[in-house]
């Protein structure tokens, strides 16, 4: 199977061996591309949620290679790909922006983003955030959710959405929008059946990861998803797949060889080895286990929804 991992947080430290600031064990960044590929994913889009960490995840795709890999993008034919765009806990940084305040802010995730065409895929992470009110209230993070549908007017791109406990407002800012952007999919989606069903009426896409998939309710709402409205991610080093979580029994069935590429011998942070997955760290790799997941609740041929994953993908950020 391949696989479109359409939200990966390579940017973030953990990736470097870095845990909340301290070095917790040797970088292992190369290890973790090619545990990648060799469970079959073949681009992986680097989620941008803020001005520097869109400008890290653009330098990522331009990197000539690390260590004796390669993994520099050639075009649409490539491996890492980036969004642009603004996290709604991070809109703040509209306002402290050092060199024009929010309009130079603005101006500078469209240059990051007209510059480097070739390997910017999506405007966002963008949306709304209301359990994480602390690092940014809800009136900035509206107006600044509201300028960045002109970023996909103009440039064409879809949309990265991100949306957490809004009571409608979410909904009701994408319905006032919708004729700005051409398609968006509301990542790591866990709520319920009728938000889902609502963003799908507007054409948005829902992505699933997982913690879309902790409780039966959330795999209630999975079965449901149209499989023209489908994608999947990790969301790493977040949102892994864990015994607690109800979607963890259907990985029972699994082929043990495919559940080895998906789901590496792994170790605490602090017992780390080289070549080691680290526990409950998620990485790409693991994007074989959200399908297998997904594919088992809507008891369809995982083969073949991976291939409808796919095509859904690739018509949304690729096709373009």
């Amino acid at each position: 199977m391949r696989f479109i991992d359409i939200g990966i947080n390579l940017t973030d430290p953990m990736f470097r061996g870095e845990y909340r600031g301290k070095k917790a064990h040797q970088d292992d960044f190369e290890l973790v591309l090619e545990r990648a590929k060799k469970a079959g994913v073949e681009k992986l889009i680097i989620t941008g949620t803020n001005l520097a960490d869109s400008k890290e995840a653009i330098e990522m795709t331009k990197q000539s290679g690390h260590g004796k890999r390669n993994w520099t993008i050639t075009g649409k034919g490539g491996f890492l790909y980036s969004t642009v765009g603004c996290h709604p806990t991070r809109c703040g940084e509209f306002e402290q922006h050092p060199d024009g305040g929010p309009q130079g802010y603005l101006d500078c995730l469209r240059s990051l983003i007209q510059n480097h065409s070739s390997s910017v895929v999506a405007i966002g992470e963008c949306g709304l955030d209301y359990d994480r009110l602390e690092f940014c209230d809800k009136a900035t993070q509206q107006k600044y959710f509201k300028v960045q549908f002109q970023l996909a007017k103009e440039t064409h791109l879809p949309m990265f959405l991100h949306n957490r406990n809004t009571g409608g407002d979410f909904y009701t800012m994408i319905q006032e929008h919708r004729d700005q952007f051409t398609h968006g999919v509301v990542h790591s989606f866990t709520g319920p059946m009728d938000e889902m069903e609502q963003l799908v009426a507007l054409g948005l896409y829902i992505g699933i990861n997982g913690c879309s998939l902790k409780t039966q309710e959330n795999l209630n709402v999975v079965k449901a998803i149209p499989r023209d409205r489908l994608m999947i991610e990790t969301d790493g080093p977040w949102c892994d797949i864990r015994p607690t979580h109800a979607s963890f029994a259907h990985l029972a069935n699994v082929p043990q060889e495919e559940m080895q590429l998906y789901a590496p011998i792994s170790k605490k942070k602090e017992r780390f080895e080289m070549g080691s997955t680290v526990k409950n760290r998620c990485e790409p790799c693991s994007i074989g286990s959200v399908l297998h997941v997904v594919a088992s609740v809507r008891n369809e041929d995982p083969q073949t929804l991976a291939e409808t994953v796919w095509e859904n993908t690739c018509n949304v950020f690729f096709n373009h």
